[in-house]
């Protein structure tokens, strides 16, 4: 028979807890013991409700003998403690079942309780979603609409697509444009669905402080009870195994209760070697999507959409045409190459024209026209391919030296400005043709081929750095 008095129930409990505190210590208590309710008691059946199903298994393997000891002692007709997962901002209720054919566990869910964490300890971990990112002003070009699909699928789905999504680039090509272009569109289809958007260096340095300050259950069950979680660079992690073991376990109780995660870093999964296998292993389970470098088409149109929303200003067509050439190294540069000029011209009353740019821009231009030699490029590719300068004009026709020879040829078409009968000359006298055909085969490579991409934007940034 139920116990008819929640009074009674209550003060059981109380008892129960005064000793449990005793025997545990505060700090134990405070964490797993103190957050737990009395949802029921029928006949010699205590059951116990947890806030979330994480604390309720931790409960259940550490402390159930505990509790039903001392609550025996409160009650000797308490013989059996069960723990579920139930509750209310005023105190749990569960609904009587059969100890013959238990109910399956439901599905965990956010709920009001001392420790679940509201959305504003939700706002309080995440970083703030630039209002400027979004898919509306973000430039779809060859070299990133498949991350922006993919992006927006993840955005617009009630259940992820794919899980992780994993979004890599070098800096300054749009990841990070796209993650928080994710969490406006969640938000704004759904506001109660709890996101969190941080960086890797911010996601250690929390964990850190938790680990500190001993409330890491307030730490695991706010990261384990989000609906979407991104984490930019998660390279940084790479050597923290404290961190990568916690971020690890976070991984799977996200995956594992229907959580969406997005992942950015500026390599593959597989090419981030510091961090540990399991962790690259999970990391590539979703669906991996690159972000090529910048073509001029592309930059032209970032510049076009950025003048077109600047208020009072009519930037000159060849103004944008000129940075587009002038500026390659990535979008946050070029960006704030327009930004520069507009404001100091305005600012001093000069006109806006392509002399007055080229003199603002002195010092980023000439950065911009560090000469790269097709020396250099090739003896940069053979020696990350463990090839001999000779083979770059050599006639072998093997993979293993023409793919090398025809990255060496795509990366002299890109950095530097000699036509393609004179990189075709340097490379063994080859003609014209051979080189456009080489362009093309490393470009089709680079969308298909990850591993091609890799090596490519790794060549392409020890030549520009």
């Amino acid at each position: 028979m139920l116990v008819s008095s929640t009074k009674n129930l209550e003060q059981q409990w109380a008892d129960v807890q005064t000793m449990l505190r005793d025997d545990v210590g505060d700090t134990a208590y405070t964490t797993w013991l103190q957050p737990l309710h009395a949802a029921e008691l029928d006949g010699d059946r205590v059951v116990i409700g947890a806030p979330t199903p994480f604390m309720r298994d931790w409960v259940a393997a550490h402390y159930a003998d505990r509790i039903r000891t001392y609550w025996s002692r409160v009650n000797p007709q308490v013989r059996k403690v069960a723990l579920d997962v139930s509750g209310t901002a005023q105190g749990l209720r569960l609904e009587p079942r059969s100890e013959a054919a238990p109910s399956p566990v439901a599905a965990p869910a956010i709920i009001s309780s001392p420790t679940a964490p509201s959305l504003q300890a939700i706002d309080g971990y995440s970083a703030p979603i630039d209002p400027r990112f979004t898919f509306d002003n973000f430039v779809v070009a060859k070299s990133n609409d498949f991350a922006f699909a993919a992006a927006k699928r993840v955005a617009s789905s009630a259940k992820p697509p794919f899980n992780p999504l994993f979004l890599y680039s070098g800096v300054g090509l749009g990841k990070t444009h796209l993650m928080h272009a994710i969490a406006w569109e969640v938000r704004r289809q759904d506001p109660s669905r709890r996101v969190v958007y941080l960086s890797a260096e911010k996601f250690m340095y929390q964990f850190v402080r938790a680990l500190t300050t001993n409330s890491t259950l307030s730490f695991k069950e706010l990261f384990r009870s989000v609906d979407l979680l991104m984490v930019d660079d998660v390279q940084f992690i790479g050597g923290k195994n404290n961190t990568q073991e916690e971020f690890f376990h976070t991984f799977n109780e996200l995956i594992e209760r229907g959580s969406q995660i997005v992942i950015s870093a500026d390599r593959s999964p597989s090419a981030l070697e510091d961090l540990e296998e399991r962790v690259r292993s999970r990391l590539s389970w979703g669906l991996v999507a690159d972000i090529h470098p910048t073509t001029y088409e592309l930059r032209l149109g970032i510049l076009q959409t950025k003048a077109a929303k600047m208020p009072n200003v009519a930037v000159p067509p060849q103004l944008l045409e000129f940075l587009a050439e002038r500026i390659t190294s990535n979008v946050r540069e070029l960006e704030g190459a327009l930004n520069r000029v507009v404001h100091q011209t305005t600012l001093l009353g000069r006109p806006l024209t392509l002399d007055t740019a080229q003199d603002v821009l002195h010092d980023l231009l000439r950065a911009n026209e560090r000469r790269i030699s097709i020396e250099e490029i090739q003896k940069a590719v053979v020696a990350h391919y463990n090839l001999k300068l000779a083979d770059m004009g050599s006639k072998r026709r093997s993979r293993v030296v023409a793919r090398p020879r025809q990255v060496a040829m795509y990366l002299a078409k890109q950095l530097t400005p000699r036509s393609l009968p004179e990189i075709g000359r340097r490379f063994g006298n080859r003609d014209h043709t051979t080189v456009m055909h080489a362009v093309k085969k490393v470009e089709e490579l680079i969308r298909d081929d990850e591993t091609i991409a890799r090596d490519v934007e790794t060549l392409r940034r020890r030549l520009q750095g």
